[in-house]
């Protein structure tokens, strides 16, 4: 499983409908609208890592009022979630 997040800054008329619009592509687990430099934030998780290049560039950054983007790869998963699911094993 490959994680990612790419941050989004989008076009002023976009920034009504690009959340929804990245929510409904396919590996997009969680869109964001964000503060900051970036108007956006999508977390990915995908099956294969050669599917990231495919949702980035031929969907992310092909959708109307996307200007630019900035994608992190992260190397290692941490959910205090798992964290606490690990620990409370045999309790």
């Amino acid at each position: 499983m490959t994680h990612a997040i790419v941050l989004i800054e989008a076009d002023r008329s976009a920034l009504g409908t690009l959340g929804g619009e990245l929510a409904d592509i396919a590996g997009v687990a969680e869109a964001y609208s964000v503060t900051g430099e970036w108007d956006f934030a999508a977390i990915l998780r995908l099956r294969h890592p050669d599917q990231l290049a495919g949702v980035v560039t031929g969907e992310i950054s092909q959708i109307e009022g996307v200007l630019r983007t900035q994608t992190m790869v992260a190397f290692e998963v941490y959910s205090r979630h798992d964290l606490e699911a690990m620990f409370s094993v045999g309790q």
